[in-house]
Order: structure tokens, then C-alpha cells, then sequence
């Protein structure tokens, strides 16, 4: 028997499960073991419509794997014996496996900058995202600081200040909004930020959250009713506890088929992973996450063949991003991330950002049905089988 463990359920992690169970269902000598601290899938893309008060699906990792014959476990991960190729549940359940696939993401980091932990809110999970919306409906006025400028504060920002024109918001950060995007679509982003009236203050760093204060370095202070931090990621330390090689951030550190250099019985996906590319290392996007969970799931299915896992290649191909429910910028990318000159605007941009949001879930009805699916993925990344 091959003893199949995923450990976490995000778009990385379910899309290994769902692949591997696939390519996979005929063979009854391999057991696949799905591991999520809770039943409820985390959307991670539409969290800040969450956060500003908007229902969205409940989706439950059991209903969307229905019919592949994956074992989902509910439960935290506690520690894993990589020695004993075993993983620890926080009920005291043990878990054997032969091959581990670690897809437990990564999370907003609250411990580089003091008083975050205590007073600020994330986008960490559907709850933490629920959370902020319940304090957001009851203020009535104030002010909201969204700390961090990169693309999941500027869709915050502008969703929380299209569903609360009675707040205030600033949008305070290291970088200028957009700053990796062309001009076209870089301007058309702080039009749209102006026009909602978020106010955004760039080229500052915080040194401190109090409260009901941002203080930023150089002793300026920002008053704030509430603050969300969306700067920063961290991962788990687990993989670094059970030995695994990773980097300073705690990633994994993979070979060229998302193997772990240290441990080759486990696959590394996701924000946990450090994978290099021909043009430097990858970042932690829904974009590149799911291919990587395809290709562990492919590499999965040619180990248990006899066959070796071929290298994983991977090129950005978008940055979609929302302003709100009515307006949105995608800018269309080279494989490096860097702007190529197309992009789209308005009414085109949010029905594309909306097709891109909604995508895992058709793709993950027809990879059930259609085991070679996983094979090629749509212009964002190359597989070979």
C-alpha cells in the first residue's frame, strides 16, 4: 500500500488531491490522506469581499472532494517525524505515509512589527475575515488603516471603501501601489483608489501599531479605529522543526521536480515552497500555486509507475486585480512577472478578474472526471506528463 499525505487543503493542496486521486482511481493499493485544520475551504481570492461584509460561498473541502475517494482529516498539523515518515494531529492521531506533499501555505506576518499580533486584523482566514467585517459594520465612522500596499491591501482598501463610503480608509505602504505594473495600468489603479477616496500614503514604514495608533518609523503617528495588515508572509514552522531544509524565511527548499533537497519522499507546493525558476524564485500566488499541486500530483503518479518526476517550469502569465465589485486593472505579464504592454481596464478587467476568481472550481469538477487534465495547464505554466 502507498500511503499518499497532503497536509493542508488551499488551492495548492486541494488541487494535488484532487489530481493524484484521478490519476490514480483505478489503483487500489494507494491510500490518499487530505489533512485541513478545519472543513471549510479558505477563498483565499475573495477574502477582502468577505472582510468588507459581502456572503460568499461556503465551500467544505468533504463536498469538493466528493466521489475521489480522498480521506479528508480534520485537524492541526503538530509535528512531523521525518525520520518515521509520520505526521502528528493535534488529537493526538498519527499519520504514516510514504510520500508527503506539504501544501500548509503561508499566512500574513504579524511578528516582524510589534503591536500587530494585539491589534491589528488579517485576511488569514474566512473567520479572521469575518471578524473585521462584523467591527466594520458596527463603527458607524472612523478610520481604517490597510498596512501594506502590494495587491491584496489595494483590494482591501477599495472593497472596504466601496461597501463603507461612511469610513475613512488609508492605504499606507513601502511601495506605490502598482508598482510592478506598467503605467497605463499603474495610473488607471490610483485613479480608481481616488475615486473611491482612499487615501494612500506610500514610501512610509510602521514601526509600531497601538490601539487606536499606526506609528511610523521617524516618530510620525497615524491615528486609526482600526487596522489590517496585509504586509509581509510567513510560513510554518513545522517543516523546519521536522528537519527539512528550507530557507531563512522557512521555506522549503525544493529541487527541480518540487522535491524537498533534503527528503525526496516529500513534495514542497505553494507558499511553502522556495522553487527556483530560470527567473528567480518564485512568489505565492492562487497564479503559480496550483500548477505546482498539479505537477506534485503528475510527479506522484509517475513515481508510483516506476518512472522518474520530470522538472517543474512555471511563467507568470497575469495580475488581476479588483477595485471593488465594479471596476478592476489586469495587467498581462512576461514569465518573470515583468509588464508587457497589454492590460485591461473597467468592465473587460472585472469580468476577467471574476472568470479568474471563480476558475479553481469548474477546473477541479473536470479534473475528477478527466485524470489527464492535469497534464497541461492553460498559458500560465508548461507540464510534461
Amino acid at each position: 500500500m502507498s500511503r499518499i499525505v497532503i497536509l493542508g487543503a488551499g488551492y495548492a493542496g486541494l488541487m494535488t488531491a484532487v489530481i493524484t486521486a484521478a490519476r490514480t482511481k483505478r489503483r487500489e493499493d494507494v491510500r490518499i490522506t487530505l489533512v485541513n485544520a478545519t472543513e471549510r475551504f479558505t477563498e483565499r481570492l475573495r477574502l477582502h469581499q468577505t472582510a468588507s461584509g459581502q456572503q460568499v460561498a461556503d465551500l467544505r473541502v468533504p463536498e469538493l472532494l466528493a466521489g475521489t475517494g480522498v480521506e479528508v482529516v480534520c485537524g492541526w498539523v503538530t509535528g512531523i517525524d521525518a525520520a518515521a515518515r509520520t505526521v502528528r494531529i493535534d488529537d493526538e492521531r498519527v499519520l504514516e505515509y510514504d510520500t508527503l506533499v506539504y501544501a500548509l501555505g503561508g499566512v500574513a506576518d504579524t511578528t516582524s512589527v510589534p503591536g500587530v499580533d494585539d491589534h491589528a486584523y488579517t485576511l488569514n482566514s474566512s473567520d479572521d475575515a469575518e471578524l473585521l467585517a462584523r467591527r466594520l459594520t458596527g463603527m458607524g465612522t472612523g478610520t481604517v488603516a490597510v498596512c501594506g500596499s502590494g495587491l491584496t491591501g489595494v483590494e482591501a482598501a477599495a472593497e472596504i471603501a466601496e461597501q463603507h463610503p461612511e469610513l475613512e480608509v488609508l492605504l499606507l505602504g513601502r511601495q506605490e501601489p502598482g508598482a510592478a505594473m506598467g503605467p497605463k495600468a499603474k495610473a488607471y489603479m490610483h485613479a480608481s483608489l481616488e475615486r473611491l477616496g482612499v487615501q494612500v500614503r506610500s514610501g512610509v514604514e510602521i514601526g509600531k501599531v497601538l490601539p487606536d495608533t499606526v506609528e511610523l518609523v521617524g516618530g510620525e503617528s497615524v491615528a486609526a479605529d482600526v487596522v489590517l495588515w496585509t504586509s509581509g508572509v510567513r510560513v510554518s514552522p513545522l517543516a523546519a522543526a521536522a528537519g527539512l531544509d528550507v530557507d531563512e524565511h522557512g521555506r522549503i527548499i525544493t529541487d527541480a521536480t518540487l522535491r524537498s533537497v533534503s527528503h525526496p519522499e516529500v513534495y514542497a507546493v505553494g507558499d511553502a515552497a522556495l522553487i527556483r525558476q530560470a527567473y528567480g524564485f518564485m512568489h505565492g500566488t492562487c497564479q503559480s500555486g496550483m500548477p505546482t499541486g498539479v505537477h506534485a500530483a503528475v510527479s506522484i503518479a509517475r513515481e508510483l509507475q516506476g518512472k522518474q518526476p520530470k522538472p517543474f517550469r512555471f511563467g507568470y502569465y497575469h495580475v488581476p486585480v479588483s477595485l471593488g465589485r465594479h471596476d478592476a486593472v489586469v495587467q498581462f505579464t512576461k514569465p518573470d512577472t515583468s509588464p508587457r504592454a497589454l492590460s485591461l481596464t473597467g468592465r473587460r478587467a472585472v469580468w476577467y478578474k471574476e472568470t479568474v476568481t471563480s476558475s479553481p472550481w469548474p477546473t477541479y469538477r473536470r479534473l475528477k472526471k478527466s485524470p489527464g487534465f492535469g497534464s497541461i495547464w492553460p498559458r500560465g505554466g508548461r507540464f510534461t506528463r
